[in-house]
């Protein structure tokens, strides 16, 4: 049967299980987009291409599976790649599927006409352009594989309007079976025995092709072990925060108790993750190229052992498979390192402690409310900024697939990723946190919320300001340059859209307008009034202005 380009591409979505992509549509990929209206797969447009890429790499965080994404050429796929350079850094599968230009009028800088694998090639596993329908489904199948294999990641297909309008009876291709690699029974062995050598073990945990069971197991194996786990950045629903055996999360801002047993540690069990400059404070809590810890390093990617920091044993396996075999071990005798594990527990206990902060509205006492008031399988996700902060240091997360939020360090994410954290949870508490110019800059997302019916609720951490990069302005000069910001208000820029809003300037009103939000039954803002002062958790603007004064 002939079918043309647009019809093929489409066929293998679903085939390979896409159950939602996302998009802003253009004219430059007519031929899906139609093919997309007689299909089951839901197609969510947005208002902006970063949302619609950051939805997609949502998706890939919260499912396993790639993302998919679908925006017109060149400008669209340029805003557009911020969720690739997210997907690429925080190992998210995700498809970028975006418009070309026709085949002949390749090489003259036609109308949006984008050197692909120049432009994405430094930030995706692979990119690359249809050269005709026949091979569509089969590019389309190893596009699936690559994303998904070993460390997994971006893929951008460049997509020629004409081979989308060509017609082919080419059959579909077989979806690709991703292969997964076992750890090898010796390098357990060998786990086992520095196991038991240890006197100050420490596990960390990070992302590299995690699943639930990987979490469920991983924490097993630890409390089994009697080890304290740490997780990287913006991993800490990788395990149960409320387990004996969590010491925290390795994060900006790192509490320096964590810290101090990073660098006191004999023994590191890096679990996925890349040792990268975030968890080890500036590659500084662990010497390079060689360590003074023994390092036991795992990661799906052997390309991955040994590139920031050579391990005394690298072991090349899938997470699951990995933390499956681990949780098998017979356990060590833990008696040596159990006040080491007992003190990191405390330590992280006493951190999720806050004195009072300038101001009538406390985001500390916000948090601790969120942490008693929202059930353990709630999503919370953020964007990038000194807000943030709050959130990861007095949070607790239980399962796996309750945290969204970009390692990349990318504005503008938490909304369009709570938009596709609704969309795939419908049932479940979807709550963003956003700072007054991190929510700005996906803002119009709020009509893609009221038109698919996608009720979260988004806490704005409004204090008039881009407040990480005042505080290393007040930190190092004492004063800050174009830094502050001119807002509206919130409530009623959320209301024109048709959702619910209110504007909270106490801590006390929090609960009772959180209720009302989630009672609404429609996407909502909450725009909380914050004392500037209150910058960070850890230091206020007098504070830091103090410090730049000091010699």
């Amino acid at each position: 049967m002939s079918r043309n380009g647009g019809q093929i591409l489409v066929a293998q979505l679903e085939a390979h299980g896409v159950d939602v992509a996302f998009c802003v549509p253009g004219e430059s990929y007519l031929p899906v987009l139609d093919a997309l209206h007689d299909s089951p797969i839901r197609l969510i447009s947005c208002r902006h291409e970063a949302a619609a890429a950051h939805m997609a790499e949502a998706y890939g965080k919260l499912t396993g599976r790639p993302g998919i994404c679908l925006v017109t050429r060149g400008p669209g796929a340029t805003h557009a790649s911020v969720g690739v350079h997210t997907a690429d850094q925080d190992s998210t599968p995700m498809i970028l599927l975006v418009g070309q230009v026709p085949r002949a009028f390749r090489g003259r800088e036609a109308f949006q006409e984008l050197d692909y694998p120049a432009v994405f090639g430094s930030i995706a596993k692979r990119t690359a352009e249809a050269t005709d329908a026949g091979g569509l489904a089969a590019l389309v199948a190893s596009a699936f594989e690559t994303a998904a294999a070993g460390r997994p990641g971006p893929v951008v297909l460049a997509l020629p309007e004409d081979v989308l309008a060509e017609e082919s009876d080419a059959a579909d291709a077989e979806p690709i079976a991703v292969e997964r690699r076992s750890p090898p029974g010796a390098e357990l062995v060998r786990l086992r025995e520095l196991l038991a050598a240890a006197e100050r073990p420490l596990v960390i945990v990070g992302e590299g092709g995690w699943t639930a069971a990987t979490a469920a197991d991983v924490l097993a194996f630890c409390e089994q072990n009697e080890l304290p786990v740490a997780t990287s950045f913006r991993c800490q629903d990788y395990v149960d925060n409320r387990s004996p055996s969590y010491a925290g999360h390795l994060a900006i801002g790192l509490d320096p108790k964590l810290a101090q047993h990073v660098t006191d540690s004999d023994l590191l069990v890096a679990i996925g993750g890349r040792l990268g400059e975030t968890a080890t404070r500036g590659y500084t809590l662990l010497e390079a190229p060689r360590p003074r810890q023994t390092l036991v390093h795992v990661h799906p990617d052997l390309g991955e052992l040994g590139r920031v920091y050579e391990p005394d044993l690298g072991v090349a396996s899938a997470l699951p498979e990995f933390a499956a075999a681990a949780r098998s071990l017979p356990a060590v005798d833990s008696l040596r390192w159990r006040e080491w594990t007992r003190s990191a527990r405390e330590d992280y206990l006493a951190n999720l402690r806050h004195g009072p902060l300038p101001g009538r509205l406390d985001l500390g006492d916000v948090m601790d409310f969120l942490r008693a008031r929202l059930p353990a399988e709630a999503v919370l996700t953020c964007g990038a900024g000194n807000f943030t902060v709050w959130a990861h240091r007095f949070y607790e997360f239980a399962h796996y697939g309750t945290q969204l939020a970009p390692r990349s360090g990318a504005m503008g994410y938490g909304v369009p990723a709570a938009l596709a954290a609704k969309a795939l949870h419908p049932d479940r508490i979807v709550v963003c946190i956003a700072g007054d110019g991190d929510f700005m800059m996906s803002s119009a997302e709020l009509a893609t919320a009221i038109q698919y019916d996608l009720p979260v609720v988004i806490l704005v951490v409004d204090n008039g300001m881009y407040g990480t990069i005042r505080m290393h302005q007040e930190r190092l000069y004492g004063r800050g340059t174009g830094t502050d910001l001119v807002n509206p208000d919130f409530a009623a820029y959320a209301r024109s859209f048709g959702c619910h809003g209110t504007t909270v300037e106490r801590t006390e009103d929090v609960e009772p307008a959180f209720e009302e939000a989630l009672a609404s039954g429609r996407p909502s803002v909450l725009a909380l009034r914050v004392d500037p002062e209150a910058i960070s958790p850890r230091a206020t603007i007098s504070e830091l202005r103090q410090m730049a004064q000091e010699p």
